[in-house]
């Protein structure tokens, strides 16, 4: 399996961003359409995730340098800025009233401002695994981004799964709960195989899994 996984990094990498792109495009396209503001949520969102495979994908073809660090810095940044709205997402499925919303969105603006701020603050160091050359969290982070980094990046997908769970119940529409688990699955796998140089790649393909599933259950809710 891990020889599989490494040399299909590089091409995959290509194939993800492109699929992140036509995910995109679809939901921007529907939101003109359809006003539906769960598109919207989604297409920023997935706007994050496509710049995220974009740059994987260029340290593919790029050596590692001031250029692709600069790219990799804003990585960080778009993640800390858009993972948040996973929240409001959950807060629109699940009926919320106009003050609950707002009180979502408060929340939202104060862990999108703090992601930002992680962003910038991570040292990076850069790391080459299966032909890509990619910046990670060094050394240098800061206890409190590192803090920060972790919470948008597991403490985001529970809420999702756990609204999923009540929206399935309720609307009986399993969409927005396969968005959550897959997204949990495709992240536990790296470490549970082992692959933990890996778990970039393989939790990317969970990233696509709840990108296509937000757009179905957006999609059933404009119909």
């Amino acid at each position: 399996m891990r020889q599989v996984l490494l040399s299909s990094c590089p091409v995959m990498l290509w194939i993800i961003a492109a699929a992140h792109l036509c995910m995109l495009l679809l939901a921007f396209r529907r939101f003109a359409r359809t006003k539906e503001p769960l598109y919207l949520l989604s297409a920023l969102v997935i706007l994050g995730l496509f710049y995220d495979a974009l740059i994987l994908s260029l340290g593919t073809v790029l050596r590692e340098g001031s250029t692709l660090e600069t790219l990799s810095r804003f990585r960080f940044v778009f993640h800390g800025a858009l993972i948040p709205l996973l929240f409001p997402i959950c807060a629109y499925a699940l009926n919320f009233n106009k003050t609950w919303r707002t009180v979502v969105w408060v929340f939202t603006g104060v862990l999108i401002a703090l992601g930002v701020a992680e962003g910038f603050a991570t040292a990076l160091t850069a790391q080459q695994v299966a032909g890509v050359v990619r910046y990670t969290s060094g050394e240098g982070t800061p206890a409190w981004a590192g803090a920060v980094s972790g919470v948008l990046s597991y403490g985001t997908v529970v809420p999702l799964i756990l609204a999923g769970i009540v929206v399935w119940v309720r609307q009986k529409r399993p969409q927005l709960f396969l968005a959550g688990f897959l997204m949990f699955l495709f992240s536990a796998l790296g470490p549970a195989t082992g692959n933990f140089d890996l778990i970039f790649y393989i939790s990317m393909f969970g990233e696509v899994c709840m990108a296509l599933f937000f757009l179905l259950y957006a999609g059933k809710r404009a119909a």
